[in-house]
């Protein structure tokens, strides 16, 4: 084959091969290097055999087949594989040249990688690629962020691969400077946990709670699916709930109740510790996933923990209908979290986020894309600077609207013993978000008595802090104050 490659990739595990076999659909010639050759060997005469891809065994064969600037996307596990591979890079690459990252990579080392990559007169590319392997091949939503001057050597063919909105619009476009794109990444996959959660939370009261079969679930989540709810988590859940196997039993019956996770929702818990944003919903997802998989220590307290006996007596079309809006109005707390998390790390690491471009970015090719976040692009486009989904008109009335059933759904769960962590935390962060005064004031009383780390009063500024010697022993030495 002649000529250079318009950009290279290295990692051919199954993400890697879809994306390369979906850049050269597009047209691209695309050159690939893999650690283990044989991989290199067994994907150019298998599924690459006949199309526009060259297939390198070394660093240096890769960087002699690519075109200035070269361009090579990095897809191995995160964490030391990737900075191995960059470190490879650097030594075949020039400058100007562009690395990328395109791994579920934490953002504070793709951060690191960035200041190093641009230290040696290079570009870096940190992206959240996501989709899965389906979207890897036929169209993900991509997410980057680094150097701005990499953006539009690497925009043709990002912008080509990626999925499209109904109207055409790529899932693609510049989030911001060095970390801001795994950082939205990584925020995308905590929603994600929520979504999946909450979606959990709703079946279990279905199947335990309203006694519903599988095929009486499967025909809800069509119906929601065909409605404002309307989303591929909502989808394949529909599509599970209607799956049996060839001796036609339900497949989800089969299935252990244990969850597994890869990180990315417990870096979205901690990155909202450290900025001190309320992730109340997410938070909740990951620790229920952690509380699966203690699976043996719940089924011992099982038989000695007791609870609430006995079924659900009401309408049971009703309350399905109440877990629909339930399930909506916690999915808009969901996502009101994860874009406040997003604006305090804007403002922390001076990214210019496009949050109405975000959206757009996330509707279509990753797993949370839904017709939901074209009513959050819209809120953003009209209102750059919202503080919060809550606060726009659409959403304030969808809330306002689902308020009532979503009460419900809660009490009746406490009523029945079923636990619903997200569900319920979302509408708990509802009503502290819209309640003007919370009982902090005792809680900063308490500090102030025990390690006199002072307050500040409703009658004086803000910003001017104050102490009591409550005791009569403590005297007028004070602690720091904190803001987080």
């Amino acid at each position: 084959m002649s000529g250079k490659a318009d950009i290279g990739l290295v990692g051919l595990a199954v993400m890697g091969e879809n994306l390369v076999l979906n850049m050269e659909s597009k047209g691209f010639t695309v050159a690939c290097y893999n650690r283990t050759t044989s991989k290199v060997d067994e994907f150019v005469n298998g599924r690459a055999k006949g199309k526009k891809i060259i297939g390198c065994h070394s660093p240096e064969e890769l960087a002699a087949n690519l075109a200035k600037p070269r361009k090579a996307m990095i897809m191995v596990q995160a964490g030391g594989a990737v900075d191995a591979v960059i470190e490879q890079l650097l030594g075949v690459f020039e400058p100007g040249d562009i690395i990328i990252d395109g791994g579920n990579s934490h953002f504070p080392d793709t951060m690191r990688r960035a200041q190093l990559v641009e230290g040696k007169g290079l570009l870096y590319i940190g992206t959240g690629v996501s989709g899965g392997e389906e979207g890897a091949l036929l169209g993900p939503a991509i997410m980057p962020g680094g150097s701005p001057a990499a953006w539009p050597h690497v925009k043709p063919i990002f912008q080509a691969i990626c999925a499209k909105t109904a109207e055409g619009d790529p899932c693609c476009d510049w989030v911001g400077e060095n970390g801001a794109g795994h950082f939205v990444k990584m925020v995308h996959n905590g929603i994600e946990y929520g979504d999946m959660q909450m979606i959990c939370e709703t079946y279990q009261m279905m199947k335990y709670g309203l006694g519903m079969s599988n095929e009486e679930m499967h025909k809800v989540f069509t119906e929601w699916n065909d409605a404002e709810l309307n989303s591929y988590l909502i989808e394949i859940s529909r599509d599970i709930l209607g799956y049996k196997d060839e001796q036609g039993n339900a497949v989800v019956d089969l299935i252990l109740d244990t969850a597994g996770q890869k990180g990315t929702g417990k870096w979205t818990v901690l990155a909202a510790l450290d900025a001190g944003q309320p992730l109340t919903l997410i938070s909740e997802a990951v620790f229920a996933r952690c509380l699966s998989a203690i699976k043996d220590e719940r089924v011992a307290a099982s038989t000695v923990l007791k609870g609430p006996k006995g079924a659900y007596r009401g309408d049971k079309a009703k309350m399905v209908n109440d877990l629909r809006k339930a399930l909506y109005a916690a999915k808009i707390v969901s996502y009101a979290q994860g874009y406040q998390l997003m604006r305090a790390a804007a403002k922390e690491y001076k990214w210019n986020l496009n949050y109405g471009g975000i959206a757009l970015i996330w509707r279509g090719g990753c797993i949370i894309r839904s017709a939901f976040l074209g009513k959050i692009k819209a809120a953003f486009v009209k209102n750059p600077g919202l503080n919060n989904l809550l606060l726009d008109p659409f959403f304030k009335k969808a809330t306002g609207q689902a308020q009532t059933s979503w009460r419900r759904v809660v009490a009746t769960a406490v009523r029945l013993g079923i636990p619903m962590p997200s569900i319920s935390s979302a509408l708990a962060y509802y009503d502290g978000y819209r309640c003007a005064r919370l009982p902090a004031n005792l809680l900063q009383a308490q500090r102030d008595y025990f390690g006199a780390h002072t307050y500040e009063r409703v009658d004086q500024p803000r910003g001017q802090f104050f102490h009591t010697n409550w005791t009569g022993r403590g005297g007028t030495t004070t602690a720091s104050t904190y803001t987080r």
